[in-house]
């Protein structure tokens, strides 16, 4: 007798070019599902909807809702910046509110929705340090590091697009400074009008996406404390899908507080997923 499929409702949203499939259970009573096999086959660009990641909603004690980030190969995140604009944007459009508190594994955050724009207040990074000498093949580079969240090395260029994102980014990110968890690897370019340029090789998605919040905010904080070129506590940051997001900041003897991303989010379509 065959097995009868179930049903899954979602819905596709997209931030500055990161995509994720967003499930709300709020509502439901059912069990938890197994979302880290979920996520690897729902996101698979080949044979499911896909997407950089999976983005659930549950209902929270402590905040308006909980979010759970499984990225695309179902590890579980601690923090997304643009998923969690996303989920601001899809459930403040329920609410009909201006201001939502999001529950997190990295902690609780705010996010503030106007019109398509989402702007979310980070929780304070952490564990911030710079030039680190990391051997790969037959050079050294220097890695910053800082953890927005989730962690994050960036590492200065010139040139980003010729950069093999890819390829030197997967040596970083396994690289044994960074064991056991890893880090995400981004790419960093200084322009001019206090902007700068950025690629990132994402841990989890395991390849270069169009845009990380966590990794543009990084970014941003590590350039202002390294290159001191940024002093009004706001950083243009290009990504690879050419938006640009907004990451303001207050900086105090090489502490960050009041860290802030903005862009905008979209809903690109719902449907309905046969397990």
């Amino acid at each position: 007798m065959p097995m009868t499929k179930q049903q899954i409702n979602f819905i596709k949203v997209v931030g500055s070019g990161n995509d994720f499939i967003l499930i709300d259970v709020t509502h439901s009573k059912r069990e938890a599902r197994n979302y880290s096999t979920l996520a690897k086959k729902m996101c698979d660009r080949k044979f499911g909807v896909g997407a950089d990641g999976l983005l659930v909603l549950e209902r929270s004690k402590v905040a308006d809702i909980r979010m759970r980030i499984f990225n695309a190969d179902g590890s579980e995140a601690e923090m997304c910046g643009n998923g969690a604009r996303c989920s601001a944007y899809f459930y403040s459009k329920r609410l009909n509110a201006v201001e939502i508190k999001i529950q997190t594994k990295a902690g609780l955050i705010t996010a503030q929705k106007k019109d398509k724009n989402v702007k979310i207040k980070f929780t304070e990074p952490s564990d911030m340090t710079t030039g680190i000498p990391i051997k790969i093949g037959d050079r050294t580079i220097k890695v910053n590091f800082i953890n927005t969240g989730v962690p994050h090395a960036v590492v200065f260029v010139e040139g980003l697009e010729k950069i093999a994102v890819h390829d030197l980014g997967r040596q970083i990110r396994y690289h044994p400074q960074f064991a056991p968890k890893g880090a995400n690897v981004n790419f960093v370019e200084v322009a001019k009008d206090a902007s700068i340029k950025v690629r990132t090789y994402e841990r989890g998605v395991e390849d270069e996406t169009l845009a990380c919040g966590t990794g543009s905010v990084a970014s941003a904080l590590i350039t202002h404390y390294t290159l001191h070129t940024f002093d009004n506590g706001r950083i243009n940051v290009e990504t690879k899908s050419g938006e640009v997001l907004k990451v303001y900041f207050k900086e105090i003897g090489g502490q960050f507080n009041d860290v802030w991303l903005e862009g905008t989010a979209q809903i690109v379509y719902k449907g309905v997923y046969y397990v």
